[in-house]
């Protein structure tokens, strides 16, 4: 997939509809992430992790929704015959993702919105850190990166940011050298809790 080709028309068609206004909204919260396409034996399911950082608007209504962010994540893993739960070989991912989203008020008055975007992005794995020395997985078995597709639901109250949403990971989280699940993807749900910094009239 190029990146360019989803990402140019996405800024044009926003540009173009664009007003003056410019928003930057500050965000902490919650993700949890999950793995898709797990083969026979093994079953994922989400741990906590948290993300720290911005998306910006640019527009009205309709609004380019660029962002960067930072975050921690893991995934529990069972191996069902042998009934071991483990928390992806005790392996801990620091992130940096990367947003290009449309976004759009469904309702735009002042003092509340309700808010919805969609895109694409890119999280680039930055560390692997093992909770225990025993285990020989490291990060040169994940890929270093993963296209998404994210999609979201917000509300603004005032100045209050809540949103939530996923991200459905495009590309493999392991690299075909991995010792297990090289088919799988990784599939987050995450909320947040933010401050909205200029775009007008609350």
């Amino acid at each position: 997939m190029n990146l360019k080709t989803i990402l140019f028309p996405l800024l044009a068609a926003s540009i173009g509809t664009a007003s003056a206004q410019f928003a930057v909204n500050p965000q902490l919260g919650a993700n949890f992430t999950q793995l898709t396409n797990t083969p026979s034996g093994f079953v994922s399911s989400a741990s906590f992790g948290w993300q720290v950082g911005a998306d910006f608007r640019l527009g009205d209504r309709l609004y380019f929704q660029p962002g960067a962010f930072f975050g921690r994540s893991a995934t529990y893993i069972k191996f069902t015959p042998l009934d071991t739960v483990f928390i992806e070989d005790n392996m801990i991912r620091t992130t940096a993702k990367v947003k290009a989203l449309l976004g759009y008020n469904l309702i735009h008055d002042d003092g509340f919105k309700l808010r919805v975007n969609a895109g694409p992005t890119y999280e680039a794995l930055l560390s692997i850190d093992s909770k225990d020395d025993k285990i020989a997985f490291n990060k040169d078995d994940y890929n270093g990166g993963s296209f998404n597709l994210d999609a979201g639901l917000g509300v603004d109250i005032w100045k209050i940011s809540l949103e939530g949403g996923l991200s459905y990971g495009l590309s493999n989280a392991y690299k075909d050298a991995g010792k297990f699940m090289k088919d799988s993807k990784y599939f987050t749900w995450y909320a947040t809790l933010g401050f909205v910094i200029g775009g007008g009239p609350r």
